[in-house]
């Protein structure tokens, strides 16, 4: 077997399992602050996929955290943060979450 061959079907794929549809929803985000604090509040969803999501919040988190997002729409759901960032195109910040439940959103 050709060693170029071995070598690239051992390289993690960077595109996401399915595809990221863009939205615009409100959502609760609840969680804890870095020290420990319970939070609460008003966050947008601007995008969306089966198991995550990328959402604007002023909430000062870790990754690695465990928050919870309550859509309009639905359940609450479990999730984890995964991705930390200031959008340069607006200067807010957006999180990267992955959800906990393997249905994701559309559990029941």
């Amino acid at each position: 077997m050709n060693e170029e061959l071995k070598f690239e079907g051992t390289v993690p794929s960077q595109r996401p399992r399915s595809p990221r549809v863009p939205v615009e929803f409100a959502v609760v985000l609840e969680g804890h602050t870095l020290d420990g604090k319970s939070f609460q509040t008003e966050a947008l969803a601007v995008k969306v996929s089966r198991g995550g999501a990328t959402i604007v919040t002023d909430a000062t988190v870790e990754l690695g955290a465990t928050v919870r997002l309550t859509p309009p729409y639905a359940r609450a759901v479990e999730a984890e943060v995964n991705g930390i960032w200031t959008d340069a195109t607006d200067g807010k910040q957006r999180i990267g979450v992955k959800l906990l439940d393997a249905n994701g959103w559309f559990a029941e």
